[in-house]
């Protein structure tokens, strides 16, 4: 029995440990993510900067923390996301934004921007020509 205990808080400790390791990890968003601002609405009707939008079918929200989210829990709320698109327009993956990740600049928020700059994406930053 104490064999097991001790197993159970060896466990325990190297769960504990790991976790906030894991939460801080940096987050690897793909070239084609574009930064903006999202208020859900009634979902899937939401607004990205200012503007109508939908999410998509099987849109995908994660949290600052990166669990995914319910797209009714934020409800009304104005986050600073990046997001993707699918081929139809809808919003597929969105990310909301750390302070971190918000600080990096500069970031497109067009789609224009985005072909035009250069995006490094092991240093996760964009540069313009």
């Amino acid at each position: 029995m104490n064999r097991c205990a001790a197993l159970l808080s060896l466990a325990a400790q190297l769960l504990a440990t790991t976790l906030p390791a894991a939460a801080q990890a940096q987050r690897n968003f793909p070239a084609n993510a574009l930064r903006g601002e999202l208020m859900i609405q009634q979902p899937p009707q939401a607004l990205l900067n200012g503007r109508p939008a939908r999410l998509a079918p099987g849109a995908r929200i994660r949290g600052a923390d990166n669990l995914l989210q319910m797209s009714g829990a934020l409800a009304g709320q104005r986050l600073p996301v990046h997001y993707t698109l699918d081929n139809a327009g809808h919003l597929m993956d969105i990310w909301v934004l750390t302070p971190a990740e918000l600080a990096r600049r500069p970031w497109p928020t067009t789609p224009q921007q985005a072909s035009a700059w250069v995006f490094d994406p092991v240093g996760q930053v964009w540069s313009r020509p």
